[in-house]
């Protein structure tokens, strides 16, 4: 089947069926275009439970949810309640020389601006406090909005903002930080786990249960439905792509910017056909990251200093004392997100943007196309690994916190983890940056882009092809 034609792929349709018999609830078709590889598509109506995957690289263009508004609602009310307990409640009592330490997740950033680390505070309070805060508090605005008789102004910017979030959300990061740092701390001091860290286990298991029970599609749809959108909507949504055809980054709706000044007539997002300067904005903040990757490897980022003398430890020295411990685990943890991971978000970032500017991604049709889906099934993986590295951060903020016990036992971070904090920021920014989509334009393989002329002076346009839904 051409990428270009009209038609279906293969796929298992009994879950579809079984649900149709049912008289489940069908989406609308909707024409789309993968943010993976600028295949425009046709998503066709969907019973709830199902998932819609691009023809040509496998990127998910839809997941339909059983009852998705009611159900995120009541998960994130839940979570917020979790979330009041996590930043309220006592995170662990330690204990040292007659010495007796209680301490909040707030404890961490305070002591890191206390010993001038400020911006790690910084990244620390935003990826723990203030963007899950936000994010929680837009996401219940909205859907709570939608059930009013009249909706409160401007929900869509808010979802909008729930959405940017999701990203900078760390909390099973934190989780993972925490963990860290409660088995690294069993040598040195007596540790008693207070009730945040329970409250904060639940909680990042109700918010993963909240985003997969989520159909983001279906919250715009029905802002569209109530009239709450940035303009006027076509009376029937189009089906086919028609020339200067983008879809919006920020709602997924297709429509021609020339036709609405430039702004998505659903949600007021800007609308680019790709994202602008992708290439060299990418390039100059993996390069920016690969220059601070090497102090932040070399300089020490903690220091634990016992009866007034320690020893600076750099990132793989704290691998090496975990692995001379006999926390093999832990070790390995340690060394893939904060060793590893870096480095195979820089080669990987550095080779998708050496296949886009080579222009070609390998050799003969069939391989090249292999080729390009591999790389777009990479920068999803980086794009979702980089914030894993967090956890090296959150557990020196977490230690730094909870061992000061003046010449007995103290650690104090190092400003490697500075570098390291500004790499794993600068390399979710780059993934942020890069548009794969560009990987298949270089390869022409997307003929709407530059369209292709035919006998007889007319030129190849493209028309969308329909997707299947599957039982994820």
């Amino acid at each position: 089947m051409s990428l270009f034609s009209t038609g279906r792929a293969h796929g298992s349709f009994h879950g579809h069926d079984r649900l149709l018999s049912a008289h489940a609830p069908l989406t609308r078709p909707q024409l789309r275009e993968c943010s993976g590889c600028g295949l425009f598509q046709i998503v066709p109506a969907m019973a709830p439970g199902l998932r819609s995957n691009c023809t040509r690289c496998g990127t998910t263009l839809r997941s339909t949810r059983v009852d998705p508004l009611n159900r995120h609602l009541a998960l994130t009310f839940a979570a917020m309640v979790l979330f009041a307990v996590v930043w309220t409640g006592m995170l662990m009592k330690v204990s040292a020389v007659g010495i007796v330490r209680e301490t909040i997740l707030e404890s961490g950033p305070r002591e890191l601006v206390a010993r001038g680390l400020w911006p790690i505070a910084i990244a620390v309070a935003f990826t723990t406090a203030y963007a899950p805060l936000a994010k929680f508090l837009a996401t219940l605005y909205v859907l709570v909005g939608l059930k009013l008789r009249r909706p409160p102004p401007r929900i869509r910017d808010a979802f909008l903002v729930s959405r940017r979030l999701n990203t900078w959300c760390m909390l099973e990061v934190l989780l993972l930080g925490v963990f860290v740092a409660y088995t690294k701390l069993g040598d040195l001091v007596t540790i008693e786990l207070g009730p945040a860290v329970y409250a904060l286990g639940v909680l990042t298991v109700v918010w993963v249960w909240a985003e997969v029970s989520l159909d983001p599609h279906a919250v715009w749809e029905e802002i569209e439905r109530r009239g709450l959108t940035h303009s006027a909507m076509p009376a029937e949504a189009p089906l086919a792509w028609k020339p200067g055809a983008i879809g919006c980054e920020g709602c997924g709706l297709v429509c021609v910017p020339a036709e609405t000044e430039g702004l998505c007539p659903r949600c007021g997002s800007s609308m680019h056909e790709r994202k602008p300067n992708s290439v060299s904005r990418t390039w100059a903040l993996v390069l920016a990251a690969i220059v601070l990757y090497i102090p932040a490897n070399v300089y020490p980022v903690l220091t634990v200093i016992q009866l007034g003398s320690g020893t600076p430890s750099t990132i793989m020295g704290g691998v090496e004392e975990l692995l001379s411990s006999g926390m093999y685990p832990l070790a390995a943890l340690v060394f893939f997100a904060s060793i590893l991971v870096p480095l195979f978000k820089l080669l990987g970032l550095g080779s998708m943007l050496w296949a886009t500017q080579l222009g070609r991604a390998g050799v003969g049709a069939a391989g090249a196309a292999i080729l390009i889906r591999e790389r777009t099934v990479l920068y999803h993986i980086v794009a979702w690994i980089g914030r894993w590295s967090m956890v090296d951060i959150f557990m020196e903020s977490l230690l730094g916190a909870l061992v000061q016990f003046g010449r007995a036992v103290t650690i104090e971070p190092g400003v490697g983890a500075l570098a390291f904090c500004a790499v794993v920021f600068i390399t979710i920014f780059a993934a942020e940056t890069f548009d794969p989509r560009l990987m298949w334009d270089a390869a022409g393989r997307n003929p709407h882009r530059a369209p292709a002329p035919r006998p007889g002076g007319a030129t190849l346009a493209p028309s969308p092809s329909a997707p299947s839904p599957s039982a994820p």
